[in-house]
Order: C-alpha cells, then sequence, then structure tokens
C-alpha cells in the first residue's frame, strides 16, 4: 500500500537488487528485475532512487540502466559508477522534473571495492543550493576496507559545512551503531550463535578477550560527521518504530536473522522534512527490502533554503 500524506512529497527510495535481477532471459531483463522496477518502484512515483548491485547494466551500452529509466517513468535520469573490484556497480535515478543534475563525479582510484554514484543537483524549485546526492555499496567482505570508504564518504560530507546539502543511500554491510535514546528493533547479533564463519569475519573485528564486535565504524563516521539516519528521526519525532525494521538477511541462512544494514544519510537540515521512513518488502524480487524515503517537499524546500535550523548531532552511545 502506497500512503497519502496529504501535502506534495518528495520520495526517495534506496535499493539492492540482488545481482541486479539476474542475466537476461530471452533477450530482456528477468522476473525479478521486472517486478521490483515495474510492480514495486515505479507506482511509488519515486523522485530518486539509489540502486546498489547494478551487475549487468553496464552492458551493452548500459542497456539495462536505460531500461531502468523508462520502467521508472518518463523522467527518470540514470547514472552509472565504475564497477570495481566486485563487478557489481551501483547506480542513481534522478527525475528531471524535480531535480536538476549540475555535475556528476566518477571515483574511479583506490579506496572503494565498488566505487559510488555520485552527483550534486538542485531542487528545481530552489535552484542555485547544491545537493550532494550518493549511492554506495560498503564492501561485503572487509572491516578494513569499509573503514577506508567510510572516510571517504566523510570527505562528501564534508560538502555540507561548505553549504552543501548532502542526500546518501547505501548498502552498509554493517550494523547501526548505539544512539542515545533510540532503541533498535533489531539487536547487535551474538555472534557466538552464527553458523556462518565467513560472514563472522566480514562483520567483525576482535575485541582484546578474543571475543568478536560487531562493525558499526560506517554509521559511526556518518553520524559524527553531523549527518542523521531519517529511520532514526522517523522512529524518534514521527512515532514510527517500524521505520527500524531489517533490511536484509532475512533470506540468508547461518547468519542470524534480519537486520538493518541499507540505511539512509541526510543533513541536519533535511532531515527535518521527513514525514515518513517505509521498509517495503521485495520478497521474491531481492534479498534486501527497499527502503523509502518520504520528505514533505515544503518542508525540503525550506531546508535547502536555509530557513530550518539544522538538527543537532545524535549522541553516540558508548
Amino acid at each position: 500500500m502506497i500512503l497519502k500524506y496529504g501535502e506534495a512529497v518528495i520520495r526517495l527510495i534506496g535499493c539492492n537488487l540482488e545481482h541486479d535481477g539476474g542475466p537476461d532471459e530471452e533477450g530482456r531483463p528477468g522476473e525479478r528485475w521486472r517486478i521490483m522496477h515495474e510492480e514495486i518502484l515505479a507506482p511509488r512515483r519515486p523522485d530518486a532512487v539509489f540502486r546498489q548491485e547494478a551487475t549487468y547494466s553496464d552492458q551493452d551500452g548500459n542497456r539495462r540502466l536505460h531500461l531502468a529509466e523508462k520502467a521508472l517513468g518518463t523522467g527518470m535520469g540514470g547514472f552509472l559508477g565504475p564497477p570495481g573490484a566486485g563487478r557489481n556497480p551501483t547506480a542513481l535515478f534522478v527525475h528531471g522534473l524535480t531535480f536538476q543534475v549540475m555535475e556528476e563525479h566518477r571515483h574511479e582510484r583506490a579506496g572503494w571495492r565498488t566505487p559510488p554514484t555520485n552527483v550534486v543537483a538542485e531542487l528545481r524549485s530552489v535552484p542555485g543550493q547544491p545537493i550532494v546526492m550518493v549511492s554506495w555499496h560498503g564492501a561485503f567482505n572487509s572491516p578494513t576496507a569499509r573503514r577506508r570508504e567510510a572516510e571517504e564518504l566523510a570527505a562528501l560530507a564534508d560538502q555540507v559545512k561548505h553549504g552543501a546539502s548532502f542526500i546518501g543511500f547505501g548498502d552498509c554491510n554493517e550494523y547501526p551503531t548505539r544512539v542515545t535514546g533510540i532503541e533498535e528493533t533489531v539487536p547487535l547479533p551474538d555472534w557466538t550463535t552464527i553458523a556462518d564463519r565467513p560472514h563472522i569475519m566480514h562483520r567483525t573485528t576482535p575485541a582484546p578477550d578474543g571475543s568478536r564486535v560487531s562493525c558499526t565504524y560506517v554509521d559511526e563516521t556518518l553520524l559524527g560527521c553531523g549527518l542523521h539516519d531519517p529511520a532514526r528521526y522517523a522512529a524518534q519525532h514521527r512515532g514510527q518504530k517500524e521505520a527500524l525494521d531489517p533490511t536484509a538477511g532475512h533470506a540468508a541462512t547461518g547468519q542470524g536473522g534480519g537486520r538493518r544494514i541499507d540505511r539512509a544519510y541526510l543533513d541536519g537540515r533535511l532531515v527535518k522534512a521527513v514525514l515518513a521512513v517505509n521498509v517495503i518488502d521485495t520478497s521474491g524480487a531481492s534479498d534486501h527490502h527497499a527502503l523509502e524515503v518520504v520528505l514533505s517537499r515544503r518542508g525540503m524546500e525550506e531546508a535547502l533554503r536555509g530557513n530550518v535550523d539544522p538538527l543537532p548531532p545524535l549522541e553516540l552511545t558508548a
């Protein structure tokens, strides 16, 4: 069910479509790709979609990227990041009636297993105010790599102090850290109960006593930069506890169940425009649920004009 909010809204969706829905079938994307784009995403009329695992979208002259533009609706323009070591690029789709893309930045250099897709855009109704928009996919296999990637994201977040706004969605492949006053719906994993040994090494670091500690560095870094998680905002300020529901892990075995590893981050002004955050069930299409952030259009415009005081940074729990 697509909710109405009684005012004009901006819909932003993060979506990791497992392996881009699989290879082509009879010369066109397969059924999982079709379901995701035509039955799940397009009916919500998104203003921007932040994709991960656009595996086949750089083949045949970016053919599948352009098919996604068409499937998501007239006016959608797609951008594709470099494939990186994982050969599994990110993508970003922006509706041309809502946003004007001013710059596209290619992150080709070392520091990313999967380089992000990164543009700078303006809301058409508030020209002159740059919005850094980024879709990323954290390294699935390496806490060390994700630390480096988090530091590269921090460089993009640094643009906020120079006057830019920030919208980012990512498959973080890490867990939310503990924040004062906000309880997650799913606690951090008990690693003594996890059967998948490689997964333990992918998602933890060793403690001095030999136990394993859940990786939360990405979240700590971005919150530490003063960015905000709209799901936490919706839970705390809109009474929407379900915004903190798990987004991935429900389809895996031996990994401890669902976890909230797909997250969005906004600057301290834009986050105040959040009306709702919805975890969209994509079972049968992907192993990750989609994440929708709904902003008040008027609230977003006021934030971009600087007429809103930024929300103070969250206090991390030791």
